[in-house]
């Protein structure tokens, strides 16, 4: 009776077992492996493609520029690459003042120093990264307000 229960609830993985499953997988393998093997790799790029769409979207950049913005910095590269544009475009524009025009300029100084201080940050142990990053997205939201009140958003 206990010999009978032991067999009923045994669920081991012995040698001939694992002999067994060897030799139906030389068997089967080669006739699987190139019905398979397509269907994997484009189940692989598909699920990359969409991985990659989900960083851009969260970078707030373009799939094609995400390789741009890579670290534990890569948000705010990223920001930091759009306050630049709209810095450059305020500079272009016919109907920006002398005042705007001039802000611009320091903004785009400034935001070079705050892309090195991301850069310099990569290395640096966890507490004090965290710190630089913080600095950095407190000066960069003071940067965005003015931008956007000059630009008139």
């Amino acid at each position: 009776m206990a010999r009978k229960a032991k067999v009923e609830g045994e669920a081991r993985f012995t040698p001939k077992k694992a002999k067994n499953a060897v030799a139906v997988a030389k068997v089967l393998g080669p006739a699987v492996i190139p019905v398979v093997a397509p269907f994997a790799v484009r189940a692989a790029g598909a699920a990359r493609e969409a991985y990659d769409r989900y960083q851009a979207r969260k970078l707030g950049v373009s799939v094609d520029k995400l390789g741009l913005y890579t670290g534990r910095g890569a948000a705010l590269h990223a920001r930091i690459a759009g306050v630049a544009d709209g810095c450059r475009e305020l500079q272009k524009s016919e109907k920006a003042s002398t005042a705007d025009q001039e802000f611009a300029k320091d903004s785009l100084g400034t935001l070079e120093q705050l892309s090195a201080s991301v850069r310099a940050a990569e290395r640096m142990p966890t507490a004090r990264r965290k710190s630089v990053h913080r600095a950095v997205a407190g000066e960069l939201e003071r940067l965005e307000g003015q931008l956007l009140h000059r630009l008139g958003l």
